[in-house]
């Protein structure tokens, strides 16, 4: 089955005296691209996760973002930090020493406004070990990316309809293009023997065998045989992966630019108008297919 790198996914837990909610997203991108945010103070959480994401993920740029609340409880407690408090008083007396040397007048500040500066008021829980907390919220993310892949699947199975479909396209077009070769040989080899015979009929002293030669050569250039059969092989390379499932993307991207190495090269050796046009039709056929690719991990 073909997974898509965009996906999206949000979860909450509760443990250890703590709420919180998780949001995971993802987008396309050439490889695995990581960016965790998640509180600090828990000690080894971000590491724990981002070793999970590696070994579930192999390609997308995935944002995973975590908010984490204090549940309210009857073991809470509420104290003071002396050592912030001191440092806010020391840093208001300097603020009001300075505002009366300089004449300016401030109006008094009062326990409220204190304990209002971040740091100065502590709110704990008896239970402060983050290891259990930690434990319980990395417990909790493979249901988060069980959701996770489940949009990413299901985006997948509209991926592998797609370019199915644009496979079956591809096929039919390299096809049609045998079939207008196979009918300009005659032409090819028709207008080649008669320039060779216009050119021998007004031309002295020319080498025959030489310019046999160089009117060959022209021939063999102007031969597709070798870009339809390797279409033909691109095509059932690219079926056997998508078959195969993913992770695919980075192979299926290798493959869309030797279709479109091949197409090129068709295009350029065309010297008719209708495989010049099927040339063109499989130009823009791998360009909507690429666009595709691109989402596939």
């Amino acid at each position: 089955m073909l997974r898509s790198m965009t996906g999206f996914a949000s979860a909450k837990g509760t443990a250890e005296g703590f709420s919180w909610a998780w949001e995971l997203r993802s987008v396309n991108s050439k490889g695995l691209d990581l960016r965790i945010r998640v509180p600090d103070w828990i000690e080894g959480l971000e590491p724990a996760l981002r070793a999970a994401l590696t070994k579930a993920l192999t390609r997308g740029s995935v944002a995973l973002s975590l908010r984490i609340q204090k549940l309210e409880t009857e073991e809470a407690q509420v104290s003071v930090n002396p050592t912030a408090l001191q440092a806010v008083l020391t840093a208001m007396a300097q603020v009001e020493q300075d505002a009366m040397n300089c004449g300016v007048s401030l109006s008094p500040s009062n326990s409220v406004d204190i304990l209002g500066v971040r740091g100065v008021l502590d709110t704990t829980n008896n239970n402060e070990d983050t290891a259990k907390l930690r434990d319980a919220i990395v417990k909790g993310l493979p249901a988060l990316l069980k959701d996770f892949n489940q949009m990413r699947n299901g985006e997948g199975e509209a991926l592998d309809a797609v370019l199915r479909g644009q496979l079956a396209e591809m096929t039919r077009l390299t096809q049609e293009a045998a079939a207008v070769a196979e009918t300009r040989k005659g032409e090819m080899a028709n207008a080649l023997r008669d320039n060779l015979n216009r050119i021998l009929e007004n031309a002295e002293g020319v080498d025959e065998a030489r310019l046999t030669q160089e009117l060959a050569l022209i021939a063999v250039k102007s031969d597709v045989t070798e870009e339809i059969d390797r279409l033909h092989a691109h095509v059932d390379a690219a079926g056997t992966l998508i078959a195969k499932g993913s992770p695919i993307g980075r192979k299926l991207d290798f493959l869309m630019q030797e279709f479109n190495r091949e197409a090129n090269t068709l295009c350029s050796k065309a010297q008719n108008v209708e495989l010049t046009r099927i040339g063109l039709d499989l130009k823009a056929l791998i360009d909507q297919m690429r666009e595709q690719v691109q989402n596939v991990e």
